[in-house]
């Protein structure tokens, strides 16, 4: 029967006339009250057996790689009607200001945690998909540019396991200001190099897990990660609803049978203990803890815990401690109508650990299958970067992006202040927008103004914009290692067409994250600007993710800013 002429639950007048012969032989019964029981079994089984009938729920609507289109328009059927609760519109996010311009002369020096996250740039995919703008907040523009990889040059050796790529070219924002591109590539672990795996799968099965793209999504995709692991890997399992329990104790990753066996056991239903359930996993962790290894638990969740410690502050000091006993967290973000983005934020970047969002298989597959090493596999930890910039030379800047990660000044300099992880193989970019001396000004000057004199005199201070620094430490040491480099007219072009292929992609996605966050620094750069851009700069694209962007571009320039009700 097809599943629109079905109810959710079974029908009264249907039901009533199935058991009607049950109900008229009640009388001829010796024992009513067993037979009264006999009844309510039998309906039970009906509906049971009726449900399992139903085929499976569709999967929540995508963009894909290469969607059809009409004219710049990308066609997304609307979502049907859900069979099951779904919440709407309590999507959590954190709210922040873009970083504004700072003048050099009085703030020369920015400094700020290295970010790979991607989950904002997905979650803004699976708004778009559903014909709605993500909500400015869901919009993180370091993650909408690190989604991407780019093709920087690989770093010489595991013990050296950074390169840098510097680029200076005009701004395509404001005429007579540039753009500054900081590109960094991990080393690529080898798959007999890496380390063994202790892995935890800590898995939200509370009520609020239970839709298409929650739990069933979260078995598939957990599902995927076990083909990139071996006999080496251990990984255990602990599920939290109303209350938390270990649904597998540490089990070799070659028993993929054993390992599957239980996720698709688990069904969602309760409220959500996720306190205890992190509780339970960290205690599994640390007694399987493996001392060469990586030792990590994977929290795969819509972040919605309404049991016990709920407190941001309070699940962040929990994280720390855990940390520094060498366990990490990762966290997998599912769902949307009641994603609670902020908390899980918090705790994947205090847990030294990704925050990735997976919102269809493909992106399950991109995270957990083709970037597997990077995302389980950290090559240097607590990584900052540094950028003095040369007052004679450059006015004002403002980087753009990773306003979640901007440390103090002197935190780049103190080993004991928290930082971001880069994985095996990843690339991470960042760009500023300078404003050169003489150039705009985003702020007027100051009628008395305190001239400092530039540190250096020789021609090279006016050769340089700037100079970067990068601080980072090996996973199994206390102690930072510096790479410092010039910002030199060398790595300069006079226009913007001439810059690096991967630099203009990066700027097209950067335009495209300040736009939907409100437009106040995209200057004279719109929706079919950004769409030049990138499909100037596309380059090679295996996978597709940079031909699924122009996509997306093309939805936003359509897309309300509120869903249609009823929906």
């Amino acid at each position: 029967m097809p599943r629109s002429t079905l109810p959710n639950r079974a029908c009264p007048v249907m039901l009533a006339a199935a058991l009607a012969p049950l109900l008229a032989s009640c009388a001829n019964q010796p024992d009513p009250h067993a037979a009264v029981a006999e009844v309510v079994v039998t309906a039970r089984r009906a509906e049971r057996d009726e449900r399992m009938m139903l085929p499976p729920p569709p999967p929540p609507p995508m963009v894909a790689a290469a969607p059809a289109m009409a004219g710049n328009r990308v066609h997304a059927e609307a979502p049907p009607r859900l069979p099951y609760p779904h919440d709407e519109g309590r999507d959590r996010f954190t709210a922040v200001a873009p970083n504004p311009f700072k003048v050099v002369r009085e703030e020369p020096v920015s400094t700020f945690s290295l970010d790979v996250d991607t989950a904002s740039y997905a979650f803004v995919r699976a708004s778009l998909a559903r014909h709605v703008l993500p909500q400015p907040a869901a919009v993180r523009t370091e993650e909408m540019i690190n989604y991407f990889p780019y093709d920087y040059a690989r770093p010489p050796s595991r013990e050296a396991p950074f390169s840098s790529a510097l680029a200076v070219f005009p701004s395509p924002f404001t005429p007579g200001r540039k753009l500054v591109r900081i590109g960094i590539r991990g080393y690529d672990l080898k798959a007999e190099a890496r380390p063994r795996a202790n892995l935890v799968f800590l898995i939200d099965t509370s009520g609020s897990m239970h839709e298409p793209n929650k739990l069933p999504l979260v078995r598939q995709a957990l599902s995927l990660l076990l083909d990139r692991l071996d006999g080496r890997d251990r990984v255990a399992i602990v599920t939290y609803a109303g209350n938390a329990g270990v649904a597998l104790e540490p089990t070799p990753a070659s028993d993929r049978e054993r390992i599957r066996a239980v996720l698709d056991q688990l069904e969602a239903g309760g409220s959500t203990a996720g306190a205890e359930g992190i509780r339970q996993a960290y205690a599994l962790a640390e007694r399987s803890f493996d001392p060469q290894g990586v030792n990590r638990v994977m929290l795969a969740t819509d972040g919605d815990f309404n049991v016990g410690v709920t407190g941001i502050d309070e699940l962040k000091g929990v994280i720390e401690r855990e940390r520094a006993k060498g366990v990490f967290l990762s966290v997998l973000g599912f769902g949307m109508g009641n994603y609670n983005d902020a908390l899980m934020q918090a705790l994947a970047q205090n847990g030294n650990g990704a925050a990735a969002y997976i919102d269809t298989l493909g992106e399950a597959r991109k995270v957990l299958v083709d970037e597997a090493t990077g995302t389980l596999f950290p090559i240097a930890k607590d990584v900052k970067v540094q950028v003095e910039f040369n007052p004679a030379t450059v006015a004002e800047y403002r980087l753009i992006g990773y306003e979640t990660r901007m440390l103090n000044r002197d935190d780049f300099d103190n080993d004991k202040v928290d930082a971001g992880d880069v994985g095996a193989g990843q690339t991470v970019t960042a760009l500023y927008e300078i404003v050169p001396v003489g150039g705009p000004r985003a702020t007027a000057p100051l009628r008395y103004r305190r001239d400092g004199a530039v540190a250096e005199t020789s021609t090279a201070a006016d050769r340089e914009y700037g100079f970067v620094k990068i601080r980072y430490k090996l996973p199994n040491s206390d102690t930072s290692r510096l790479i410092a480099t010039p910002i030199d007219r060398r790595v300069e072009v006079a226009a913007f067409d001439e810059a690096p292929r991967d630099a203009r992609f990066a700027t097209a996605v950067a335009a495209f994250a300040e736009l939907l966050r409100g437009g106040r620094y995209s200057g004279r750069v719109d929706y079919d600007a950004v769409l030049r851009i990138a499909d100037g700069a596309r380059g090679e694209d295996p996978f597709g993710y940079r031909a699924e962007f122009a996509s997306l571009v093309r939805a936003a320039k359509s897309a309300p800013a509120l869903a249609q009700l009823g929906r």
